[in-house]
């Protein structure tokens, strides 16, 4: 779902609902013997060299090869890809690019039109459904697979299991998402173990909020759908889509609305959990002592051992060790910050305790939480949205400068190894859409940043690296995003997926070099060691050494807040990153400071650095007794052009 729309009207109910800070410390608990020898585990457990690579897949629109796009379209109509339309073939390629984990949204099976009665799946509500095919964030059974994504849906379990163990021969491993928040309005679970109860099953229904109930609820008001500007299915006709659906009581919303009838730009489709956390905002739960801010896994999962804790906790345990048990490598949770700190340090212990190197990456959108929900709430990484990106976006666009960027970096380098970088993903605009760049290119310098700046991980979006443009008008999905609503294909990584091959016969020669640059630039970043070293701000030292700093923004053809450079380096690699966001040509020399050289312990002598991205190289020479004084390394870049100089010392 597009997140956004709604986000400030919610923004109180966020911070009603468990986004408040830790309360003050109270006793430590002690570590057992086998909890500490855990803990030594994952202190001492082999880093990548590099840095991880996330591909995030569409499993919907992936592997679909139909271009019909009709909006509204079935699935006889448009088509939809399939867990077996992700080959050795696919995944030989993005192993080529760097990718080390594969994202697959929408496994869990959601609430979606389609008919699957033969199967034993009751119909759900157009009503109450996103789009035809539904959005993967209304989950309807956390222990099934989406049918659509099956090519025998009596066997989508086994079919998905197929590619897990597919991904895992090629040495990717496998995400899927967890939403903690809601779930959708019939939620039904058929793949259930035995002994596991659906979300709401023992619920006291006659009270608003129950420590134990999973839901809330409006008692004595019924669910009222609400009033929209897009009519299920587009107006077709269907025997459910007649304005109701039956709730009794009705239930809060997915993002917080306690009416009946939710409005339109509520997350209508779905339902609140309850995580103990009453209406009023206050705690049924006991809070996290700030002290476990730095404490292990295997302390966080002490602390709660013995503790009464709230049904919804337990259920959402069980249901991330079934998938850990099938051998799914990680979770990207939504929404994560409409949730308790304290229920995801009792989650990921929990998780961690299983398996020590599975991936925890969590949307979350508030900086003033960010470091309660990597410490408390042991996250691996979290989204950096709106520092990074959103003045990457602006830079992009030709609105922002440089320094803003930096400047974002800056504010989170204490936890920079847990802020994953990207540009595109499923909520965010298509980079070569009109709405928001309008050229793919125009990502190149943005890209080269994002992967190169920080420590931790980045993600890239499944046709972000053959310039897709996302502009369809799908059905309930609108251009500038790809649908995730809507049956469709998307245009340009139909190209690269040339009828299964993924081969590319299919892209033009410009999205070709397109994805070439973005395989060159990732593949490198999963390699480069440096990327996990020291970090020098070279913009501000390079746009202060001109006369007329003032002029610095306009000035074209010279350093300016439309280039953006920096060094990261270790004992053994060194380089320097220099990115063109203009549409016009820079010509300058790049000073590296005289402290930086130092930090490099370069005696006098020729340095030589190839250009990672075009494998050019360039000496720098360093003259007199020791580099005591500035460099100059003389750059001349193309418009939208960047430069990734590297140097390794001689073995």
């Amino acid at each position: 779902m597009n997140k956004f729309k709604h986000l400030t009207s919610t923004l109180a109910t966020l911070l009603l609902l468990g986004c408040q800070p830790a309360v003050e410390p109270q006793a430590e608990t002690q570590m057992t013997k086998p909890q500490q020898v855990q803990q030594n585990k994952n202190q001492t457990a082999e880093k990548p060299q590099g840095k991880i690579v996330i591909y995030q897949a569409f499993t919907r629109l992936f592997g679909n090869s139909n271009s019909t796009n009709q909006p509204w379209g079935t699935v006889a109509q448009n088509g939809v890809g399939k867990f077996n339309d992700i080959n050795d073939a696919a995944l030989l390629s993005l192993k080529a690019m760097g990718v080390s984990h594969l994202w697959l949204t929408g496994v869990p099976h959601h609430a979606l039109v389609a008919d699957y009665s033969a199967y034993g799946i009751s119909q759900d509500d157009p009503d109450v459904v996103k789009g035809r095919a539904g959005s993967p964030y209304a989950v309807k059974d956390y222990y099934s697979v989406n049918p659509d994504l099956a090519v025998d849906p009596a066997k989508r379990m086994d079919e998905f299991k197929a590619l897990l163990s597919r991904a895992h021969q090629h040495g990717i491993k496998v995400m899927i998402d967890i939403v903690p928040n809601h779930v959708a309005r019939h939620y039904q679970s058929l793949g259930k173990p035995e002994g596991v109860r659906d979300f709401g099953a023992d619920d006291n229904t006659s009270l608003e909020y129950h420590k134990h109930n999973n839901f809330y609820y409006v008692p004595g008001q019924a669910f009222v759908v609400p009033d929209t500007d897009v009519k299920p299915l587009g107006g077709e006709p269907h025997p459910l889509a007649d304005g109701k659906f039956a709730e009794m009581p009705a239930k809060w919303t997915g993002n917080g609305a306690r009416s009946a009838k939710p409005d339109q730009n509520d997350w209508y489709e779905t339902v609140k959990i309850n995580y103990g956390v009453k209406p009023d905002g206050s705690y049924d739960f006991d809070r996290l002592p700030a002290a476990y801010n730095t404490k292990s896994y295997a302390e966080h999962a002490a602390f709660w051992q013995g503790k009464e804790l709230p049904d919804s906790w337990l259920k959402f345990r069980d249901i991330t060790q079934f998938w850990l048990d099938l051998g799914v490598d990680g979770f990207r949770y939504d929404m994560a910050e409409m949730v308790p700190v304290e229920f995801w340090s009792y989650l990921n212990s929990q998780i961690k305790l299983k398996n020590p190197d599975a991936v925890l990456l969590a949307e979350v959108y508030q900086p003033a939480l960010y470091r309660d929900y990597v410490g408390l709430g042991k996250m691996d990484y979290l989204y950096d949205k709106v520092g990074v990106y959103d003045s990457l976006k602006l830079l992009m666009q030709g609105k922002g400068t440089a320094s803003d960027v930096l400047s974002k970096q800056a504010e989170v380098a204490d936890i920079d190894q847990h802020m994953l970088k990207f540009l595109e993903n499923h909520d965010e605009q298509r980079i070569a859409s009109p709405e928001f760049a309008g050229s793919a290119d125009k990502g190149k310098p943005a890209m080269v940043v994002s992967a190169l700046i920080g420590k931790a991980p980045t993600l890239i979006y499944f046709g972000q690296e053959v310039g897709e443009a996302g502009a369809l008008d799908a059905g309930f999905g609108k251009p500038s995003r790809t649908s995730i609503f809507d049956y469709v294909g998307v245009p340009a990584h139909q190209g690269w997926l040339n009828g299964g091959k993924y081969d590319g016969g299919g892209l033009t020669a410009e999205q070709q070099q397109l994805r070439e640059f973005y395989q060159t630039l990732l593949s490198f970043s999963s390699t480069s060691s440096a990327l996990q070293g020291e970090f020098y701000n070279l913009h501000q030292v390079n746009l202060s050494a001109k006369a007329h700093a003032a002029d610095n923004a306009t000035h074209k053809g010279h350093y300016s807040e439309q280039q953006l450079s920096f060094a990261r380096w270790n004992t053994e690699e060194k380089l320097i990153v220099v990115a063109n966001f203009a549409d016009t040509e820079a010509s300058f020399s790049l000073k590296l400071p005289a402290d930086l050289l130092q930090q490099w312990n370069w005696p006098a002598g020729d340095y030589q650095f190839t250009d990672v991205l075009t494998g050019k190289t360039q000496t720098l020479k360093l003259e007199g007794k020791e580099a005591s004084q500035q460099a100059l390394l003389k750059l001349q870049l193309a418009p939208l052009d960047s430069v990734v100089l590297q140097y390794k010392a001689p073995e």
